[in-house]
């Protein structure tokens, strides 16, 4: 059997084990590149069971591009709100008005001007062009870099532009150009379910007798990486400040985590302190300066919120003040009730599941 023979056989394995085993998922239901697009960007930092309900709220509220392209940003980001990264909503958002705006609102089929998109990599624009083209562009995600580096007991490290390039190569190589989209899926769906990465069950799997990793007995020594992820420490306190009937919020604007989205009065410290030493910060005077009295209560604490390469950890506190200042101007002013209308990061949806959605009593 020649390398070529060898490659096309692999695929048809792969494809073969995908027919009797993949999940039902809605979006395979669909050969529209607008629903393929959404739920490949949802998957990108969701796992499947998480983000369907996600997937099934956003596209029934935004079906189509036109939809999400004349939406306002606030209300794109309140249907994203529980994803994280909210990145990616922005970006979905402006690539559906540019697909208006330069492609007349049909959904561009060929590769180079899909990865023209904001928001869109050459992983998702692989998947895309296969999945509803059958176009031989090669998908590369964390799971066909597990189960190719497995498969051929790669060294290489997944996360250097080198073993990037190899993992590519090696994807082409193995992909039956006349099957692309099928091949795509399932090679992506053996890493989710079967090549996973604890304990996956070799036994069961179509390509054992193809893999040098179990050949050799290392499975669990692949894929390799190089760099190990530093996180950063972040301590928050929220500040629920309450006066007839209102609230403040403030919108994120920096180029930070959570931008674009609403959330309460912030004091970020570089270290842990209680809610005296708090109190004692230029921060909190400057916030609270001719407001009068203070009737603090301490709603929430010890909250640790992990993102990918950050620890938060956070303290809500509830405060009523006996008058109004010139320092919350710079906030927004809202009901109390209203504030569930805002897009909020998960950690104040934590906090407002807390006090059970209600905030007006």
């Amino acid at each position: 059997m020649s390398q070529i023979e060898n490659d096309l056989e692999t695929s048809r394995l792969l494809r073969d084990w995908y027919r009797k085993h993949k999940r039902e998922l809605p979006w395979r239901e669909s050969s529209d590149p607008y629903i393929i697009w959404i739920s490949e960007i949802i998957l990108q930092q969701t796992r499947v069971v998480q983000g369907m309900d996600y997937f099934i709220r956003f596209t029934g509220r935004f079906p189509d591009v036109a939809s999400l392209a004349s939406a306002e940003e606030d209300e794109v980001l309140k249907y994203w709100q529980g994803l994280g990264y909210y990145s990616r909503a922005r970006n979905l958002h402006t690539a559906a008005k540019d697909v208006m705006e330069r492609f007349g609102g049909v959904f561009p089929n060929q590769y180079k001007d899909v990865i023209s998109l904001k928001g869109i990599g050459e992983y998702t624009a692989a998947a895309i062009v296969s999945f509803v083209w059958n176009q031989p562009y090669p998908v590369v995600d964390g799971n066909v870099f597990r189960v190719l580096s497995r498969l051929f007991a790669v060294g290489a490290p997944i996360d250097t532009a080198k073993g990037k390039k190899t993992f590519t190569e090696l994807a082409g190589l193995v992909m039956d150009p006349q099957h692309a989209g099928q091949h795509n899926q399932a090679i992506m769906e053996l890493g989710a379910l079967q090549c996973v990465p604890q304990n996956p069950d070799c036994e069961a799997c179509p390509l054992k007798e193809r893999c040098a990793a179990y050949a050799a007995g290392d499975v669990q020594d692949y894929p390799v990486k190089q760099h190990k992820t530093k996180t950063r420490d972040r301590y928050f306190y929220y500040l629920y400040i309450i006066y007839k009937g209102k609230t403040w919020l403030s919108r994120r604007k920096e180029k930070d985590i959570w931008e674009g989205l609403y959330e309460f009065p912030l004091i970020e410290t570089d270290k842990a302190m209680d809610f005296a030493a708090l109190q004692a910060t230029d921060a909190f005077r400057r916030l609270f300066e001719g407001a009068g009295r203070l009737n603090v209560s301490v709603d929430l604490q010890g909250v640790k919120h992990v993102l990918s390469h950050q620890i938060l950890y956070a303290a809500f506190y509830r405060i009523e003040i006996e008058r109004e200042n010139d320092a919350l101007n710079a906030f927004l002013p809202v009901a109390r009730g209203d504030v569930e209308k805002y897009a909020v990061p998960r950690l104040i949806h934590i906090y407002l599941e807390k006090l059970g959605g209600n905030l007006s009593e």
